[in-house]
């Protein structure tokens, strides 16, 4: 059954008086700002991130493929520098370790200050300390 015309004049000039409660649309901006916030909870994790990574797969051109490949080559050249080698070990045979220090022999005062040059064509050269 279709309304008639006037039927939709009195529909709409009733509707025109017609106007919400007070503090309405502020009910209403909060609501959607909670469900927003809800949603977004939902969508972080895990699970967001498959639907994203499967996105982006299904909707990946030609060049993202290639980069894909390259970042994936450079993945696997960086895997097989930076793995370790084996290490072969040979036996080696055990010697004692000696831990006895031995002092260096050191000339007595006089013998360095007989191995100084103290002749006043040598005094304030470099290297010559005054004392």
């Amino acid at each position: 059954m279709k309304p008639t015309i006037e039927q939709i004049g009195t529909l709409l000039a009733l509707k025109r008086e017609e106007r919400p409660e007070e503090g309405y649309w502020q009910d209403f901006l909060c609501d959607f700002h909670r469900n927003q916030r809800e949603e977004a909870v939902r969508k972080s994790g895990f699970a967001n991130l498959i639907g994203r990574v499967s996105a982006w797969f299904s909707e990946m051109s030609p060049s993202k493929w290639a980069y894909g490949v390259g970042l994936a080559y450079s993945a696997v050249t960086i895997a097989f520098v930076l793995s370790p080698r084996e290490v072969v070990k040979e036996n080696v045979p055990v010697s004692p370790v000696n831990y006895q220090v031995v002092p260096a022999p050191t000339p007595s005062a006089v013998e360095q200050l007989n191995q100084l040059d103290l002749s006043p064509t040598t005094q304030g050269s470099i290297g010559e300390q005054v004392f």
